[in-house]
């Protein structure tokens, strides 16, 4: 396994490893690597000849107020995972690499991300596109694979890649969970022990209203509701949003029929973490 932090070394890699005739699989992360993040490193490694992952907090999808110093990183740890996984090249740029002096293109979208994430983030959304039509420039993979935890990036991801003929395709994964139902998260080394417990609201939330639509509810507001409740009841959680959205347009619906996402922020302390569960079509 490699690790480079030029984009030229990236280039010069995938041009030679392709000349042999093989696919590439990529996985894009900010680091702090998980379970999570292996399976999708997993993924990639069973349907592709070679994988690369990316290492990078990309600075410009955080807000002034946001966590970006703070991010959790770990490089020896982050190599370590990917190697038992199989991984055979690490892209760990600085931001300079990045972006450069005088950047001035963005890469935007609308309508799917006017809404969740993206009305409590507003420049987060055009910093992931940015930086993901990048990577996917640099490495010109044949197949990427993103987590279904950030259902509303994998939907954007899927609608920039198909909008702008982007050559490869998008893979969704699904959410990797802590024995007691907590979604994995770099985030969730923000908590303290109490505050780890506390955080178990999000996933029995999430239980609770994918049981709900199960049995047949289609009124969104009661799911809702009940999910609402249902988190309201932990002192330590402060909610930002609990919506169900159209899962092709990410625009709130007040009737289930077709695919659905449900989605949820909620604050515990203050670390910000999302849940979810979608119903496809």
């Amino acid at each position: 396994m490699k690790i480079v932090s030029t984009i030229n070394e990236v280039r010069e890699q995938v041009k030679e490893w392709k000349k042999e005739g093989n696919t590439i699989g990529f996985v894009p992360t900010m680091g702090y690597l998980h379970e999570g993040h292996a399976s999708l490193i997993d993924a990639a490694r069973k349907n592709n000849g070679k994988v690369v992952v990316s290492i990078f907090v990309n600075p410009i999808q955080f807000g002034p107020n946001e966590d970006l110093d703070s991010y959790p990183r770990d490089l020896e740890h982050d190599a370590k995972l990917c190697e038992e996984h199989g991984v055979d090249l690490i892209f760990h740029p600085t931001p300079e690499e990045m972006y450069g002096d005088n950047f001035y293109t963005f890469v935007d979208m609308d309508v799917l991300t006017k809404e969740l994430c993206g009305l409590s983030r507003p420049v987060h959304f055009r910093g992931v596109c940015t930086v993901v039509s990048k990577l996917f420039n640099i490495v010109t993979p044949d197949n990427a694979y993103f987590g279904q935890k950030d259902a509303q990036q994998l939907a954007i991801i899927k609608r920039m890649v198909k909008d702008l003929n982007m050559p490869l395709s998008i893979h969704g994964c699904p959410i990797i969970r802590e024995e007691d139902g907590l979604a994995k998260s770099s985030r969730n080394t923000y908590l303290s022990p109490e505050e780890r417990k506390a955080a178990l609201v999000l996933s029995r939330s999430v239980f609770l209203g994918e049981k709900m639509v199960k049995e047949g509810e289609r009124d969104c507001k009661k799911v809702i509701a009940a999910m609402t409740e249902e988190i309201e009841k932990e002192p330590l959680a402060k909610i930002d949003y609990v919506k169900i959205v159209d899962l092709s347009t990410m625009q709130q619906i007040d009737t289930i029929e077709h695919g659905i996402l449900a989605a949820m922020a909620v604050y515990i302390g203050k670390t910000r973490l999302i849940d979810n569960f979608m119903i496809e079509d």
